[in-house]
């Protein structure tokens, strides 16, 4: 799987522009504030319908334009499909094979993308929700009928948290709307939890050899799912939806007290072990680096497992931040096999063969040019 070109017009700071790409590495050279990013962002935006780096999709449009308009041609088990995503004041639209798709879960999944960014480093260290969106977004991607569970859990649970505050507030009121919710709540919350599960052994299965080859033999990763409810990971999504049933009719009364939703996908987190220590709290900097270099790493092998081709890989400005050992690991493990994109100032110091085969492109106030 490959982008085979890209047209960008009025998005972020572009007006117009349109690349043709080498089908495997792409680099991007730029002094900071071009629109080295910003590229990026467009393929990822291009693959999800929003961005990673902002909730507010009219921040995507080019200032005093009145749209802004991602055009992409992807080349998927031999065929050549064109995609689309565009953003106005009306909302936006995204288009597969020329037709508009009404629905996320019928969109997200065409082109497959991993993106590793500074940020992701923080993806170990960081809050639960980081974690938490990494699970969506990747099971999102090679199951898409996950989103929709996903979107009708999060609507679910905003109109909950709202009757639970009123009730909280109103300690009289009938109290029968919120076993409704509860029950809604619990069908797609089930089935989050038994996809969150699956996806997690898979993980584990990639992402363990990965962190031990990093590691030089050294160190064994393992990874906790840390749910809400009691629950072991073999079990199915019946067994799961009894055992919230039962939970949630023993905190309601506590839920009311407290004006919110107490138990869920939602609230639960990921644990990651190195040698049985949490390196969340007790990992040196390098065991957090190479945590999360390999849970990317398995992303994308989990992904060809999945869909029986690579997924695209968006490396911005993240070598810079990896050790020589490190970097030289990442990209003798994409190459030959992944189309990657990658974003730096420079590549003097980036001594490695998958450089010096790539296609060079410099960026200075969004304008695109090829060198070689």
């Amino acid at each position: 799987m490959y982008i085979e070109e890209l047209t960008l017009t009025n998005y972020r700071n572009y007006d117009k522009q349109k690349v043709v790409f080498d089908k495997k590495i792409n680099v991007i050279i730029g002094e900071n504030a071009q629109g080295k990013t910003n590229l990026m962002e467009a393929i990822y935006v291009l693959a999800f319908t929003k961005s990673h780096r902002t909730p507010r999709d009219k921040e995507l449009i080019k200032w005093d334009a009145e749209y802004g308009k991602i055009e992409g041609r992807v080349l998927k088990r031999n065929q050549s499909i064109p995609l689309e995503v565009i953003f106005s004041n009306k909302g936006k639209k995204a288009k597969f094979n020329h037709i508009e798709q009404k629905r996320l879960s019928e969109y997200i999944g065409a082109m497959n993308v991993v993106m590793f960014a500074p940020e992701d480093l923080n993806l170990v260290k960081g809050s639960p929700q980081e974690r938490r969106k990494f699970i969506d977004m990747e099971i999102g991607q090679t199951q898409p009928v996950y989103i929709y569970h996903l979107g009708q859990y999060q609507r679910i649970l905003k109109e909950r948290n709202a009757l639970l505050k009123d009730l909280q507030r109103k300690p009289n009121a009938d109290s029968t709307m919120l076993k409704v919710y509860t029950d809604q709540l619990i069908e797609h919350a089930s089935i989050i939890l038994e996809r969150r599960f699956q996806f997690l052994q898979k993980l584990r299965k990639w992402a363990q050899p990965i962190h031990q080859g990093i590691s030089r033999g050294n160190e064994q990763l393992n990874i906790d799912y840390d749910a809400s409810i009691d629950v072991s990971e073999d079990v199915n999504s019946e067994k799961i939806r009894i055992v919230y049933e039962e939970h949630f009719n023993h905190i309601e009364q506590k839920e009311i007290d407290r004006g919110t939703t107490l138990v869920g996908p939602h609230r639960d987190d990921l644990i990651f072990y190195v040698n049985d220590k949490n390196v969340q709290t007790y990992g040196s900097q390098g065991q957090q680096r190479t945590t999360a270099l390999s849970l990317k790493l398995a992303e994308i092998e989990l992904i060809f497992e999945e869909v029986g081709e690579y997924p695209i890989l968006l490396l911005d400005d993240v070598l810079s931040e990896l050790d020589d050992y490190r970097q030289s690991h990442l990209l003798n493990t994409i190459q030959g096999k992944v189309q990657t994109f990658v974003t730096t100032t420079s590549i003097d110091g980036i001594a490695h063969e998958t450089i010096s085969e790539a296609e060079i492109f410099t960026i200075h106030e969004g304008q695109l040019v090829e060198e070689r």
